[in-house]
């Protein structure tokens, strides 16, 4: 199952961390993420230890949200989707939590039921196919940020493309976070968009190396998510294959396709 995952590739620089300190001689997903939990010491929303485990346990008829709320338990299938959604566990931990605690806050409110509400819609969509756009505080972060608002493709992702980056040069990088959208990342097409949160970040940030830049993230959002609470609101489309850098060919033709580069609806 594993194999299908190239590593190489520079979405998955947030989780690969995670991915090595995996045994590979484990066979079992659950198993596998448990090893590298352990050390960790992580919690769920209640101070529960975090375990993986098998699907079956989650009781039939119980919310998937609201299970790990109350057990600190993970049910975890022997699929892509699961794998990637335990190692965004081990990397965003803070992240996890404090969406988990808005999901079983939610069910507790208005039960399961067939609509969701804003707040939960939010939030599943933020665990499923998020991304987190890091911009430096400042005119040029600000003004990056509206062009991708406004869908002006060509300027933020192509004229501004020498912004985005690692390290003290950059004024933007981009973390992914959906588990779902690393799974569907497996077999990178054109026009798989992830729902992108803004994260303003101080010029300290942008000089921290990687580890230190992923704990900075974690705290800093998940304070955010239990200050603000979320909704779909906040959220702005991303072509992934669109970040500068991350795919071959992003010349101004690669941009101006406006099946994946989509102009703005009216309002």
């Amino acid at each position: 199952m594993l194999s299908q995952i190239d590593w190489a590739r520079p979405w998955y620089d947030a989780v690969r961390p995670a991915f090595a300190r995996l045994d590979a001689g484990v066979a079992c997903v659950a198993d596998a993420l448990n090893a590298a939990c352990a050390p960790l010491a992580l919690v769920n929303r209640r101070g529960l230890p975090l375990r993986f485990v098998p699907q079956d346990d989650l009781p039939e008829g119980r919310a998937y949200e609201e299970f790990i709320g109350a057990t600190g338990c993970v049910p975890t299938r022997e699929n892509l989707h699961d794998f990637f959604n335990g190692l965004v566990w081990l990397t965003f931990p803070r992240i996890k939590q404090q969406l988990n605690a808005l999901q079983a806050a939610q069910i507790a409110l208005a039960g399961v039921g067939k609509s969701r509400g804003a707040a939960r819609d939010g939030a599943t969509i933020f665990d499923e196919n998020a991304a987190l756009l890091v911009v430096r505080a400042g005119a040029e972060g600000e003004q990056l940020v509206a062009a991708l608002r406004a869908h002006g493709w060509i300027e933020a992702l192509y004229e501004r493309r020498a912004r985005f980056g690692h390290g003290a040069g950059a004024d933007a990088e981009v973390w992914l976070f959906g588990h779902a959208l690393m799974e569907k990342l497996v077999a990178p097409r054109k026009a798989i968009t992830a729902h992108t949160r803004v994260v303003v970040a101080g010029d300290d940030y942008f000089a921290l190396p990687h580890e230190a830049r992923r704990a900075w993230i974690d705290r800093q959002v998940a304070d955010e998510l239990a200050a603000e609470g979320l909704s779909t609101a906040c959220f702005t489309p991303l072509p992934v294959l669109g970040v500068p850098g991350w795919w071959e060919g992003q010349d101004h033709a690669f941009y101006a396709d406006t099946t994946v580069f989509r102009p703005r609806r009216a309002v």
